[in-house]
């Protein structure tokens, strides 16, 4: 008995001397969500308070590891797609989702501004019942303000990041356009 308490008390000692956390004090989540070209996604949905990273990346297909060049070919299936790791403290799930209705349109089908092709699809990849009650909940909102929702909702599948020159897109190349702007459509009824 001696000894684990000699034990707990050496841990702790180091974690104090070494500065590390609690891991249950560095909580995080990671949502997938498809809106078009996933430049804009990415840019729009890193400004959130809570959202610690997104990353630009493939998910929905049959291929594994697809390239840029296969996912534009539309043979591989998937759907260019952002990985948003945030706080749930911070930020919820549902927080999340909402604001991707509104940076993107949910209402055009395999298409965002002059992107088409099914890659620039609308999508929720959910990882839990309760991510997909959320994002049924948010869908059935907009469909009441007169929204002809399509976006697809289905269970995740594998994420695979994009090429590195895809990160950070909007950082790293200022003044390139992006079909991604702020739509309030929880607040204002479809025309």
């Amino acid at each position: 008995m001696n000894s684990v308490l000699l034990i707990s008390i050496c841990f702790c000692l180091m974690t104090l001397m070494l500065g590390c956390e609690d891991p249950a004090s560095n909580t995080h989540a990671s949502a997938l969500f498809a809106g078009g070209c996933f430049w804009g996604v990415e840019h729009q949905l890193q400004q959130l308070p809570g959202v610690q990273s997104v990353t630009s990346g493939y998910t929905g297909g049959h291929t594994a590891n697809p390239t840029y060049t296969q996912v534009c070919s539309g043979e591989t299936g998937h759907a260019e797609c952002v990985e948003v790791v945030y706080d749930p403290a911070t930020i919820s799930y549902a927080a999340l989702a909402r604001r991707f209705f509104e940076i993107h349109d949910p209402t055009t089908l395999n298409r965002q501004g002059p992107d088409k092709g099914t890659q620039y699809r609308s999508a929720i990849y959910y990882r839990t019942a309760e991510e997909q009650a959320a994002a049924k909940a948010l869908i059935a909102q907009l469909r009441t303000n007169g929204y002809d929702v399509v976006t697809e909702l289905a269970e995740a599948s594998p994420f695979y990041p994009a090429e590195a020159y895809h990160q950070d897109y909007f950082e790293t190349h200022p003044g390139h356009g992006s079909c991604h702007f702020p739509v309030l459509r929880f607040d204002t009824p479809a025309k």
